[in-house]
């Protein structure tokens, strides 16, 4: 399934990719249910959060199961593979690597032996603290006195959490999560499980969306809304910020190890959650919508017809049609078969660039003054491709419109946006970024307008990336550039025999 702007990360060149996002969490207890399918298609509606990776962890109350693999949720599991996923306690994890290396043994879900079986775990966001965790780790009883890159199966700041969590020999779980979670700092949504346990964490910050829902058996938790609609779940209310849940046969109980502090991302809201996704009892699409009425507020143009770059860019074009009173229309089409491929592009293909993704129709748009709707820009290098595109295909003239302001800060919470460096708008003000891409306007959403259309203060909100002010304080080895753990070697988990060593079983990949 393709990212909500119809994108794969695979397929991008890296000079010309987006922002990419961290991934997308899945945990479900439903006795009785095929939990590990319930999990495959609630990952397929996750998809746009992380195409890397794709794992699914099951327990049938003695033992736990984890399948992973690199690729995505269609090309690592089978009908074969599901079937052999019994159990009535499943996590599930799409990965897109902000965090370690983009290789096998950083896939998820994260795998530890524990003093009473086995803890599977699956994260989305960031933690900006992993030195501290690191030092914490060496120094807890049951935990090798080495670098965690020794002591653990990968190198990405999940496994870090996992392997704490799992030294609490005196503890359960549930007490060892209420010992490690205030520890942690950054961006966190957490779902794990034991043998017959399913858990779900957010930091107190609520950077990432994660919700709770209920089945007619069973409980499940997920990154949005959309997953619990796609297995029929009913919504109950979001994790709060600072909860941790567990959920077992004695029913659902919550615990808060942390104060609230809501800091939700603001770009979720623009880019990365499904349109049809709910955050704070408010649809997505319809906030979308509202930022293109705005903007079309602040940047109105004399056009003859409003096109969005498919598929982020639609709500907004929409909005700004609807406000402006310039006809909407498609002036682009999208190739929805661009997925991963293991065959790379020749470099002549290559140099096509967006031709590979987007198509014009040069009926609709020749002559035309076209106001094309995008959600952001990040280098430059697509809109760039993209106007010329246009104006090759006979548009009169190109107007951009961009439904967020300018991006000039990275991410820290789980957002893999360029380096600042890398970020057009931290060097260039509008007018120069007109005149690079080569439009004959450009126009971006202000932060306060962007705000008042999610209706929620703006103090609630996460704008680290657009005004440089971050939530949740950033460590120095983080600002100058530490998203990476050197790689291990040590192959990831698959099978927890209590009181034995795991058996390793690879999965090899399905091409598709």
């Amino acid at each position: 399934m393709p990212r909500p702007d119809g994108r794969l990360n695979h397929d991008i060149d890296p000079q010309d990719r987006g922002p990419q996002d961290a991934c997308g969490v899945f945990g479900v207890w439903a006795p009785g249910e095929e939990v590990a399918k319930l999990t495959f298609y609630a990952l397929y509606a996750l998809q746009h959060r992380g195409q890397e990776s794709a794992g699914i962890a099951v327990s049938n109350g003695s033992q736990i199961m984890v399948y992973k693999d690199m690729g995505l949720v269609s090309q690592v599991f089978d009908e074969a593979t599901l079937a052999s996923l019994r159990g009535d306690v499943a996590v599930g994890h799409t990965r897109y690597s902000t965090t370690g290396a983009s290789v096998w043994q950083n896939a998820q879900p994260t795998f530890r032996p524990t003093a009473t079986g086995g803890l599977a775990l699956g994260h989305n966001g960031n933690l900006t603290n992993a030195d501290e965790l690191e030092s914490w780790l060496a120094e807890r009883p049951g935990a090798q006195p080495v670098s965690h890159k020794v002591a653990m199966d990968s190198t990405n700041d999940t496994s870090l959490v996992t392997a704490l969590l799992a030294t609490f020999e005196d503890l359960s779980i549930e007490d060892a999560a209420m010992e490690v979670l205030p520890r942690l700092r950054g961006a966190f949504c957490l779902v794990f499980m034991d043998n017959d346990t399913i858990y779900a964490a957010r930091d107190p910050q609520g950077i990432r969306p994660l919700v709770l829902g209920r089945l007619e058996k069973g409980w499940v938790v997920a990154s949005e809304t959309a997953a619990l609609d796609i297995v029929g779940a009913s919504f109950v209310r979001e994790i709060e910020p600072g909860e941790l849940i567990a959920i077992d046969r004695d029913g659902l109980r919550s615990r808060h190890f942390a104060k609230p502090d809501p800091k939700g991302c603001l770009f979720e809201y623009v880019y990365l959650a499904r349109p049809d996704t709910t955050i704070s009892d408010r649809r997505v699409h319809s906030t979308r919508v509202e930022i293109g009425r705005r903007l079309a507020g602040e940047f109105p143009v004399e056009a003859d017809l409003v096109i969005p770059v498919p598929e982020s860019g639609t709500p907004a074009a929409i909005g700004y049609a609807e406000a402006s009173g310039i006809p909407y229309g498609q002036g682009l089409v999208k190739n929805a078969y661009v997925g991963r491929t293991f065959i790379q592009p020749s470099q002549t293909i290559r140099q096509l660039g967006i031709r590979l993704k987007l198509n014009p129709l040069r009926d609709v748009i020749a002559g035309k003054r076209l106001v094309v709707v995008d959600d952001s820009i990040v280098r430059g290098n697509t809109q760039r491709a993209l106007v010329r595109m246009l104006r090759e295909a006979g548009a009169a003239e190109v107007h951009v419109r961009i439904s967020s302001p300018p991006v000039r800060w990275p991410c820290f919470y789980g957002i893999d946006f360029a380096s600042r460096a890398q970020l057009i708008a931290n060097g260039l003000g509008v007018d120069e970024i007109c005149r690079s891409i080569d439009a004959d306007s450009l126009g971006y959403i202000s932060l306060d307008g962007l705000v008042g259309a999610t209706a929620l203060p703006k103090e609630n909100l996460c704008r680290a990336c657009f005004d440089g002010v971050y939530p949740v304080e950033i460590p120095l080895s983080e600002r100058t550039g530490r998203h990476a753990i050197d790689a291990g070697t040590q192959p990831a988990l698959d099978l927890d025999e209590p009181a034995a060593t795991p058996t390793e079983r690879r999965p090899q990949p399905v091409e598709a």
